[in-house]
């Protein structure tokens, strides 16, 4: 081992998990996949140990998560598609929910920035949902910092729009 690279410590991976949890819900677009995507995130993670050239542990899990996410689409893609539920089905009230709204308009926040261009996906991700700096969004995504910051106005720019929408034209896309 050399004198740069150092062990991913295990033990840290739970401090990190809020953040990767935002990060796949906007990658997803859904709570449940995002829960998913996480474990699956951690599992291939700790299945071997992890040396890593930097202290960014939460970049190095980002990038693990986006390679995960699209290895999962990949697959799945690969799979037999199946039938989807028709759209007029009646929605259940959740009462434990503190706020329906609220849980409405987070769902609806997240269904659009999964529907961005991955590139603009990820960079809002890295920024709003993950709260990382432009300096460490640029190197978790392996970009410059000026690509970033374009690319973070115009998917801020296509969610502000599509949440605008009317809910009818938002299902519709």
């Amino acid at each position: 081992m050399s004198g740069s690279e150092r062990q991913l410590d295990p033990e840290a991976l739970g401090d990190h998990l809020d953040r990767l949890y935002r990060a796949a819900w906007g990658l997803c677009g859904s709570r449940e996949e995002a829960e998913d995507l996480v474990q699956e995130t951690f599992a291939r993670v700790l299945r071997k140990p992890r040396m890593l050239r930097s202290e960014d542990d939460l970049g190095y899990l980002l990038r693990v998560l986006r390679n995960t996410f699209f290895s999962q689409r990949r697959t799945a893609a690969r799979r037999p598609q199946t039938t989807a539920l028709p759209d007029d089905l009646d929605f259940v009230e959740d009462r434990a929910a503190i706020n329906p709204e609220s849980s409405i308009e987070t769902a609806e926040l997240y269904a659009a920035i999964s529907s961005l261009p991955d590139d603009f996906r990820d960079a809002l991700v890295a920024i709003d949902v993950v709260g990382l700096s432009y300096r460490e969004a640029s190197r978790a995504l392996r970009v410059r910092e000026a690509t970033i910051t374009t690319r973070l106005h115009r998917a801020r720019q296509r969610v502000a729009r599509t949440l605008q929408a009317d809910p009818s034209e938002r299902r519709g896309q």
